[in-house]
């Protein structure tokens, strides 16, 4: 009965150290943007609440998804961010509930994740594109900074958010 016991526990054992060994998304460049994971109370500059946000893995630590709402509750998003392992880069696909969708990519630079998404044409036909940089602070809040630059160099604020774990 022992031998059974201890064989059973031995290929138990192996089992379940080839399942953490095979983690595809468990490596140090996964771990990048973990800084987001949480229950958040977001603020505006302010300190009027914006909304709150919810940040979890999922896909065996392959996708970062979120859940946004505003203070309203009628404005509401979810994205889903992953590392490319085929552009060595950071891919976001936004999209809420009033038809909208951004597709952002990029890196992270110190304490800073930067995503932006490919340049466009407005309707006068200037080129512009969307920034969004998530800054990591010493305190663990993270401040999510959202601009419109057109032309290169005209800078619209599209979002300013501070956020703070709630639990």
């Amino acid at each position: 009965m022992k031998i059974i016991l201890y064989t059973t526990l031995f290929f138990l054992s192996i089992s379940l150290n080839a399942q953490n060994q095979n983690c595809n998304c468990c490596t140090d460049t996964h771990g990048e943007f973990d800084f987001w994971i949480g229950e958040w109370t977001v603020t505006n500059p302010d300190g009027s609440l914006a909304g709150t946000n919810r940040i979890v893995k999922i896909q065996d630590n392959c996708v970062l998804q979120e859940n946004w709402t505003s203070a309203k509750g009628n404005f509401t998003g979810t994205s889903n961010t992953f590392y490319n392992y085929k552009t060595k880069q950071w891919e976001q696909i936004w999209i809420d509930n009033q038809g909208q969708s951004l597709h952002l990519k990029g890196n992270k630079s110190g304490n800073q994740m930067i995503l932006k998404t490919d340049e466009e044409t407005d309707t006068n036909g200037n080129p512009f594109y969307h920034r969004v940089t998530w800054t990591h602070n010493d305190d663990g809040s993270v401040r999510q900074y959202w601009e419109t630059i057109t032309n290169g160099t005209e800078i619209k604020v599209a979002f300013d958010g501070l956020y703070k774990k709630t639990n």
